[in-house]
């Protein structure tokens, strides 16, 4: 089922295309019961008998259920009509900050105000079990006039480990474990290496754009994939912060302790990095 301005998904009115969300396509549409604009996430044409994509979109919005905090993307409803599967989210205004990053770099103030920001909504994620597994610059939102918002919850996995293991539970997303499963150059080493993952891997993930906040380039880089692996595996990033330098040396620290390669050497939770 192709949509198009005009179509209906339930009491959802189709309005115009907002782009691409995750593996879905997302429209603005019209709620006809409350009177408001949300966004409605669905699966494209070409997923829509795919089992894991379909079991990847249910997963998300399993997740954005169990979820309730200002800085994560609200889910209003879900739903199938005929062959479509649709979530309904709140309606956001702004830019991802990819966007905003493709402008320059931000000052290290306004990356400070994003990151503590980010680093809430993720402990509130973190708090009730779940794994982000893929944060980066395309899934936070800078929303015109408010919080920044966290998105893609769709390869997000529960969490039992302890801060002093590095386990997980049984499958309850479409990955399993050794399965490699999020964006190259923003994964943890032991996320590279198809290992168990637990919230340090986000620590990780968000120091990754932390270091892109402010350096205006990514911490780790290379031509291919296969240099920047090997870059994330055995390199440094450059060094933020330090005499002669805008940044001060305390950011840069915060930055390299999210990288550490070792996830027991890293920031024990979101809350402290936020701290």
């Amino acid at each position: 089922m192709a949509l198009a301005p005009g179509a209906r998904l339930g009491p959802y009115e189709i309005l115009s295309p907002l782009g691409a969300g995750g593996m879905g396509e997302v429209w603005r549409a019209r709620d006809t019961r409350l009177g408001r604009d949300v966004a409605v996430k669905v699966l494209p044409d070409h997923l829509a008998n795919d089992r894991k994509a379909l079991a990847r979109f249910e997963s998300e919005a399993r997740a954005l259920a169990a979820l309730s905090h200002p800085g994560i993307l609200a889910l209003f409803d879900v739903g199938l009509e005929g062959p479509v599967a649709f979530a309904v989210t709140e309606l956001l205004e702004g830019e991802t900050l990819r966007s905003a990053l493709r402008r320059g770099p931000l000052p290290w103030r306004e990356a400070v105000e994003i990151a503590t920001a980010v680093a809430d909504a993720l402990e509130a994620a973190h708090s009730r079990g779940l794994v982000h597994r893929d944060v980066k610059p395309e899934n936070l939102f800078l929303c015109a006039g408010g919080n920044p918002k966290v998105l893609d919850f769709g390869l997000a996995r529960r969490e039992t480990a302890s801060p002093d293991s590095v386990t997980e539970s049984a499958p309850d997303t479409p990955t399993a474990p050794g399965a490699l499963v999020g964006t190259v150059g923003y994964m943890a080493p032991e996320q590279l290496r198809g290992l168990p993952v637990d919230h340090r891997a986000d620590i990780f993930a968000f120091g990754c754009v932390l270091h892109e906040m402010v350096a205006g380039r990514r911490a780790f880089e290379g031509r291919t994939s296969s240099e920047v692996i090997a870059a994330v595996l055995h390199d440094e990033p450059r060094k933020l912060g330090g005499p002669g330098s805008a940044v001060p040396a305390a950011f840069g620290e915060v930055v390299d302790r999210c990288l550490r390669k070792d996830p027991a050497h890293r920031f024990s939770s979101a809350r402290d990095v936020a701290f």
